[in-house]
């Protein structure tokens, strides 16, 4: 062993055996040990093991148990064979009273000779990464053992080194391996879920990656849930409380190539905060970046509990660039949002809006709205401008499905309207409430243009931008300023007498860092159509007159622009219902199910149905607002009658958001 030259072709053991010996090449067991897991170690005080165990099953994240080990048990047959767990690791630390007193390359001299005998049954099944047929139990005898660690009890937590190899196989730059250095550590804001005396921050790694392998490192990682699966967060480590990434709390900072994104993992390390939160009076852990290296394979059996639904597989989405951040959605669940894309792009009005289809605008608008925690919403064409009201019956029904899904997630809601509208919105609102199409009653707004910060002002307190009253926006067949500034009907008549200016808050709301913009149109003269206006003005009738000039993040285009809004409450409660992407929520932590069986009747009864939208169809009617090409005063919705042609759309997008053998879809 004294002669080896290439550590990173020896197996586990092989290393584990030189680190017994204290090879001083093994500083860090980055990089080693490739095609295995490697091991987080926590000692604790035996008093204190279980509720350290229901704190790691209430953050699997940051905390994969692979194995506990029974009072005393130096030994971990069912992660390594002939280990020790008093001498295996490159250095080791040794806490009293939550604080790092020391480190040191051996535990030997905190442990006597202890007896352990196999006993035929076991007494203590532990969850564990391998099977059952796998595991051996332990059991201490002899009563005469005084030693520190004969009364303490050995987690052994996985580890991110347990996907490095498998990223290199896929060709993804390893920064960290590629530099020599150590894993980046961050303490993070997030508060992990607390469990009898554990109640820490969550730490997290970075590694960054070019921005083309996101995808591909997302889908790596998630398929090793033992080494803390998939990214818990893409972007701007801001949003997480970290100030600065070249100042690691732990390892040492990594450089960063030209088109890199930083992506963080959570980290076993938490434990290491554990440990200094609990102050437990005798406590060990391994160093940060000295792992114990396991015999476990770095990619599970087909037949091991742990192996990953490949239908969760993530996908990544950039969802804002000013903070950065991406977000993750399982393949499964992106698949029918694109499906519910193509479903309103449906176009039986013969306007060419397919001329105006961008992929995966719906997608990015939906999670965009999910990691939002205020929404305002606003929407009003007064196309009829001879009559009175003005307003048409496209808009206000998408607007209610939208704001009522988002009340049933936990987000805010403000319905932002002109102040020639706001007594008979708010009427609208609440015989919504009152006839159940919408969860709660929300708050009226109006703008006005009193300067040049009055968007500023509008949408952030006392003008500061780092203090937004609102994260998302939405424009859902809301009146769009054109080039000229006029803003125009489809029939190209100026109709900027009866709209406020809102359209800047929009603009402004492009300068202001964390807030996003949705709009939804389907003739291109909507707010937020600005990003396809080259389109419209080429391709749409009196494209060069009508074009709105304002862009949002996310255009979002349909037949009629309510089925956008449908289609947005619909994708909320897919992107609700996602696994991957509740997990990339809450950081990885918190217990399954995501959701308990009321939280899903609630957002299920939440959702666009045919009988709700058939009774606010009948509510715009009796308050005299008019189908938007026609004029007519009837149930129905730019010339198209809500039987059969919007309530079969409505079927359709429940169908695909439910299932096609779902039983009794919401109110339907």
């Amino acid at each position: 062993m004294d002669q080896v030259h290439n550590l990173n072709c020896l197996s586990p053991a092989e290393l584990r055996l030189l680190i017994r010996e204290n090879h001083p090449r093994i500083r860090t067991t980055t990089g080693l040990a490739h095609g295995y897991q490697q091991a987080n170690v926590v000692v604790l005080p035996t008093s204190l093991a279980d509720d350290f165990e229901s704190f790691c099953y209430n953050n699997p994240a940051p905390l994969p148990l692979l194995y506990r080990s029974q009072s005393g048990e130096t030994s971990c047959v069912p992660v390594a064979k002939n280990a020790d767990i008093r001498t295996d690791i490159a250095q080791y630390c040794v806490y009293e009273e939550g604080r790092l007193v020391k480190t040191i390359s051996s535990l030997q001299s905190f442990s006597s000779q202890s007896r352990l005998v196999i006993r035929s049954r076991p007494t203590h099944l532990l969850f564990t990464a391998v099977s059952c047929e796998q595991m051996v139990c332990f059991c201490r005898t002899g009563s005469e053992q005084h030693s520190p660690l004969a009364d303490m009890v050995t987690f052994y937590l996985g580890c991110s080194f347990g996907f490095e190899g498998k990223l290199k196989e896929a060709g993804i730059p390893v920064r960290n391996v590629e530099q020599g250095k150590n894993i980046s550590m961050y303490r993070t804001a997030v508060g992990c879920v607390p469990r009898g005396v554990f109640s820490c921050p969550l730490v997290v790694t970075m590694r960054p990656v070019p921005a083309g392998f996101l995808d591909a490192v997302v889908e790596v990682t998630h398929q090793n849930p033992l080494a803390h699966g998939a990214p818990v967060h893409v972007g701007d480590p801001a949003l997480l409380g970290i100030k600065e990434l070249s100042k690691p709390d732990y390892g040492d900072p990594v450089e960063f190539q030209p088109g890199d994104v930083p992506v963080f993992w959570a980290c076993g390390v938490t434990s290491v905060e554990a440990i200094l939160s609990s102050k437990p009076a005798l406590a060990f852990s391994h160093s940060p970046g000295c792992m114990f290296l396991t015999d476990i394979p770095d990619s599970p059996s087909p037949s091991n509990n742990m192996n990953p639904d490949l239908k969760l597989t993530p996908l990544c989405f950039q969802v804002t660039q000013n903070p950065l951040l991406y977000s993750l959605v399982s393949k499964a669940a992106a698949g029918k949002i694109r499906q519910l894309e193509q479903i309103i792009g449906d176009d039986p009005g013969q306007r060419g809006i397919r001329n105006l289809f961008a992929q995966d605008e719906l997608l990015r608008s939906c999670l965009a709205l999910s990691h939002a925690s205020s929404v305002a919403i606003t929407t009003g064409f007064p196309t009829h401008y001879m009559h009175s009201p003005p307003d048409e019956t496209d808009g206000p029904p998408g607007a209610i499905a939208i704001a009522t899904m988002l009340l049933s997630l936990g987000k805010q809601v403000t319905l932002l309207t002109d102040s020639r509208a706001v007594e008979m919105n708010r009427a609208l609102v609440e015989e919504a409430v009152r006839t159940g199409v919408l969860k709660a009653a929300i708050p009226l707004v109006t703008f006005e243009d009193r300067g040049a910060d009055s968007a500023l002002h509008f949408l952030c307190a006392h003008g500061d931008p780092s203090k937004p009253r609102f994260d998302h926006l939405v424009a859902i067949e809301r009146s769009g300023r054109a080039q000229d500034g006029n803003y125009y009907n489809m029939r190209g008549v100026n109709i900027k007498h009866l709209v406020d200016p809102i359209d800047d808050l929009f603009i402004a709301a492009q300068s202001i860092p964390g807030v996003t913009t949705t709009g939804i149109g389907d003739g291109g003269n909507e707010l937020g159509m600005g990003k396809v206006k080259e389109k419209v003005k080429s391709l749409m009738p009196k494209g060069d007159l009508i074009a709105c000039d304002v862009a949002a993040d996310s255009a979002v285009t349909a037949g009629v622009s309510n089925w956008g809004g449908y289609a947005v409450a619909c994708g909320l409660y897919l992107l609700h219902t996602c696994p991957s992407h509740q997990r990339y929520l809450r950081k990885g932590l918190g217990l399954e199910p995501l959701a308990s069986n009321q939280q899903l009747q609630d957002w299920r009864s939440n959702l666009p149905s045919v009988q709700k939208e058939e009774v606010f169809l009948k509510t715009l009617v009796r308050f005299g607002i008019r189908s938007g090409k026609t004029g007519n005063l009837a149930m129905e919705v730019d010339g198209l009658t809500f039987h059969p042609t919007h309530s079969d759309m409505i079927s359709r997008l429940l169908e695909m958001t439910l299932g096609s053998t779902t039983q009794n879809p919401p109110d339907c």
